[in-house]
């Protein structure tokens, strides 16, 4: 088992939360439940309705669009995280390459969380603000 700590230290990692405190991280990572996959486990499905983002502690996953491999990512990575934000369909499936554990954030606590903090809607949207510039930025070279 994994200790708060380690679940603050990955979630630090992550770029959605790159403006929040440690404070802020703690009171994400206690909402999070710690999972141990299996090697062949999808943690998501394209198309597929998301409730559900997981931040890699250990472990490898393949990012597959149409079936075709995007990307594979380990530990620190954040899987998921538009379904903190929306109810939309899943862009990509994810599945375990070998046994992996997870913390799984769920959607309804996080915003619980968010609005209990409302700062922190301010800090995800700044997050936000950054990745559409960097992508604007891309799409225009």
């Amino acid at each position: 088992m994994f200790s708060k700590r380690v679940y603050v230290d990955h979630l630090r990692n992550v770029e959605l939360f790159e403006q929040f405190t440690r404070k802020d991280l703690e009171k994400v990572a206690a909402a999070g439940v710690h999972m141990t996959l299996p090697d062949g486990k999808r943690l998501i499905e394209q198309g597929a309705s998301g409730y559900d983002a997981y931040v890699l502690l250990r472990g490898t996953v393949q990012v597959r669009r149409n079936g075709r491999l995007m990307t594979t990512v380990g530990a620190g990575a954040l899987i998921g995280e538009l379904a903190l934000l929306d109810q939309g369909e899943r862009t990509a499936t994810a599945t375990c390459v070998g046994e992996c554990d997870v913390l799984v954030l769920s959607r309804g606590t996080f915003l619980a969380i968010v609005d209990e903090m409302p700062v922190l809607a301010h800090k995800l949207l700044a997050s936000l603000a950054s990745k559409v510039r960097e992508l604007d930025k891309r799409a225009s070279i």
